[in-house]
């Protein structure tokens, strides 16, 4: 894959298009990429292209996509049934403090944020999981943050992936063997912002024999090191699959070839459970509905009917 030019600046044109302020907005207006976030690593993404008028259309009206799944999670060896959210939605990032910008500023990077939960039962206690991707609309660096949140009635943990001069991690754990850690990577391609950079544009996605990061989800759940594993990648009109050798592993999402490329499902093949009692199983999803919604401002009693439209109550 080609890298980019170093210090390369891009402006995109302005999208007349002004939102309100409000905690999860978003909001297209003038966006220069800053230098210091691209990376002179082997993999990274092809130079960047202005988005088109029917990406702008649909990522820049003010509202999210949120699209619900049947969940069938693999965990202790067992399929648990649950429910998986994916929400997308742009917004204005700040590239230094990487976090999301309060105010226009003509610094702030466009970003496609991916939140996608899950929530399931283990037996009497239940499991909620978040994942945070925060990924450049210009589609030519790797994501700028990414954190994952895991709560059990055992505890919980947390890590946060932050794109510096390295990838810069920082993990919490109640584990005494994994315990809170601070460390760097190389860069290398991360499972998590390959979910978004589909969404951009499915052909830009990299294939062939490859190093890659492993969500932070199943780096938690299965306890193993967060590093770059060795990855075959293949990808159909319609399938993108990874399978990672090393760890037994293989992922393949669904997603529609058709703009806007929303995910139709996906399957995670693993070991489930520990010893000589992991099996081999598939975790699945299943989308059941999309919509469109600035759901930060659908937080009255009323809203709730959203749940239902969602399947989610």
């Amino acid at each position: 894959m080609k890298k980019i030019i170093k210090g390369k600046i891009l402006i995109w044109p302005v999208i007349g298009l002004f939102l309100l302020t409000t905690s999860c907005n978003n909001k297209s207006e003038t966006h220069e990429l800053a230098s210091n976030l691209e990376s002179n690593s082997s993999a990274k993404k092809s130079t960047a292209k202005e988005p088109s008028q029917a990406f702008k259309d649909y990522w820049y009206a003010g509202k999210a996509e949120i699209t619900s799944y049947k969940l069938e999670q693999a965990r202790y060896g067992e399929i648990r049934e649950g429910k998986a959210v994916l929400i997308y939605v742009t917004e204005d990032f700040l590239p230094n403090k990487q976090v999301k910008a309060d105010n226009q500023n003509p610094n702030n990077i466009s970003v496609l944020k991916l939140n996608a939960t899950k929530k399931f039962n283990t037996g009497l206690y239940p499991y909620s999981i978040m994942q945070s991707t925060f990924y450049p609309v210009s589609n030519n660096q790797h994501a700028i943050k990414i954190t994952s949140s895991i709560q059990e009635w055992c505890g919980q943990v947390y890590a946060q992936l932050n794109n510096k001069d390295k990838f810069e991690v920082a993990s919490y754990s109640y584990f005494e063997s994994e315990g809170d850690k601070n460390f760097k990577l190389e860069k290398s391609i991360l499972e998590n912002e390959l979910w978004t950079q589909l969404r951009i544009d499915p052909k830009s996605l990299p294939v062939g024999s490859l190093q890659i990061i492993p969500s932070l989800e199943y780096s938690r759940l299965k306890h193993v090191d967060l590093k770059a594993y060795n990855a075959q990648v293949s990808l159909t009109s319609n399938t993108y699959s990874i399978k990672y050798p090393e760890l037994d592993r293989t992922l393949t999402i669904q997603f529609n070839p058709n703009f806007p490329h929303d995910i139709l499902g996906w399957e995670e093949t693993f070991k489930s459970g520990f010893g000589k009692n992991a099996k081999t199983l598939t975790t699945k999803a299943i989308k059941l509905k999309t919509i469109k919604s600035a759901y930060w401002g659908k937080n009255s009693n009323k809203d709730e009917v959203l749940r239902d439209t969602l399947q989610l109550n």
